[in-house]
Parts: structure tokens; sequence; C-alpha cells
């Protein structure tokens, strides 16, 4: 199974669109465009096909984390202060 297929499953099945995705990668800070990802969502043999790296599928999944869950709470301990 390619990212390409990975990238297409996970759409599928949280019914988002380009322009969802796009969004949901800014959550990340990683910029993607509406046309390339409709390169990543074409049949292999197209010849604008294109395949889908690690780092787009790994900042898309990270950004779908946080779409779902939402932001990582602060972990940082406040310390008492004494008075």
């Amino acid at each position: 199974m390619t990212n390409n297929d990975i990238f297409k499953k996970l759409r599928v099945a949280h019914k988002l669109t380009n322009t969802d995705i796009v969004a949901i990668c800014k959550l990340v800070d990683f910029k993607v465009t509406e046309s390339e990802l409709g390169a990543f969502f074409r049949a292999e043999g197209h010849e604008k096909y294109r395949n889908c790296g690690d780092q787009i599928l790994r900042n898309f999944l990270n950004g779908l984390v946080i779409h779902l869950r939402g932001p990582m709470p602060d972990k940082r301990i406040a310390k008492k202060s004494d008075k």
C-alpha cells in the first residue's frame, strides 16, 4: 500500500475535501495547495500523478490528530509560589 493509497483512504473515511486537507495541514504550519493534492489523488498512470512523500503524509497525519483531538495541552507544571 502506497502513501497515496493511505492518503486517499483517510480522505474518504473522514469525508474530507481538498479545502479541509489544506486547512488541516496549516494546523502544523505545512503549506500544500489544492492542485498538489489533486495530483496525489489521481490514478497512478495519469500524466499529472505525483507520489505522496513521507513528509507530506506525516504532516497531514499530525494535523489530522490536532483537527480531531484539539491542540496538545501545555505540559509545563506551574511552580507553587511561597508567600
